[in-house]
């Protein structure tokens, strides 16, 4: 069995790049100045709105994984840094590259991917035309192959609330990728300043750390609760 944890990042389109009948459309609830840019400042959640800049990917097993990349800036990377490979290049490259080598594992982690990285993903290469190679969408409950973090560790809803990686990496005494300069938050400033890098070596530190938790709970949760992950 082999498998891979993976993470993305993304960020907006320039509100500028949007005719005047999708500008009128995404804001035509707004009631204010502050909420036409609470608007623009989520584009980049929506992948009709937004795009990918960043794929990470990581073995937990083999301590080895790959980020896939927009530099925002001229700058082409393609280096090996403690066992990460960097590759830059466009959406486009990003999205192709993760599609071939998704399919060099059986099953796949992520922390929230069911609800946000998995569907972007897949809606974004649709429209750039490009083939999605995995369902990344099993049914709701399945285990595998998609493991979805955020969603065992809430046992499927059973618990009343959930809770964001960093917390979850806080209480299990997990290294937080929230601790450095950068967060979810600051990745189109990031972006927009030329730093992909930063993002990308951001987005790493996410699936080591999703990997991390997933070996804590792996180690010392009960039989019934991991018995699919096997």
């Amino acid at each position: 069995m082999s498998r891979v944890v993976f993470d993305i990042e993304t960020v907006g389109f320039p509100w500028d790049e949007f005719d005047e009948k999708q500008q009128e459309y995404l804001t035509k609830f707004a009631k204010s100045e502050e909420e036409v840019m609470a608007i623009k400042e989520k584009l980049g959640l929506h992948p009709l709105t937004g795009k990918v800049v960043t794929i990470a990917m990581y073995n937990p097993d083999t301590k080895k994984g790959m980020v896939y990349f927009d530099s925002g800036n001229d700058t082409k990377y393609d280096h090996i840094e403690n066992n990460i490979t960097f590759k830059s290049g466009d959406e486009k490259y990003i999205l192709e590259s993760f599609w071939q080598d998704i399919n060099k594992f059986d099953d796949f982690i992520t922390f929230n991917g069911s609800r946000f990285d998995c569907p972007f993903m897949i809606m974004r290469s649709t429209i750039l035309g490009i083939k999605c190679t995995r369902d990344l969408m099993p049914p709701r409950f399945e285990k595998k192959p998609h493991i979805d973090l955020a969603k065992v560790l809430n046992f499927f809803g059973e618990l009343e609330k959930s809770f964001n990686l960093d917390f979850y990496c806080r209480v299990f005494g997990v290294k937080s990728p929230k601790e450095g300069e950068i967060n979810g938050h600051e990745v189109p400033k990031y972006y927009d300043m030329g730093k992909g890098l930063e993002i990308a070596e951001y987005c790493v530190g996410d699936v080591i750390a999703t990997a991390e938790l997933l070996k804590r709970i792996e180690d010392c949760a009960p039989p019934p609760f991991i018995k699919k992950w096997n």
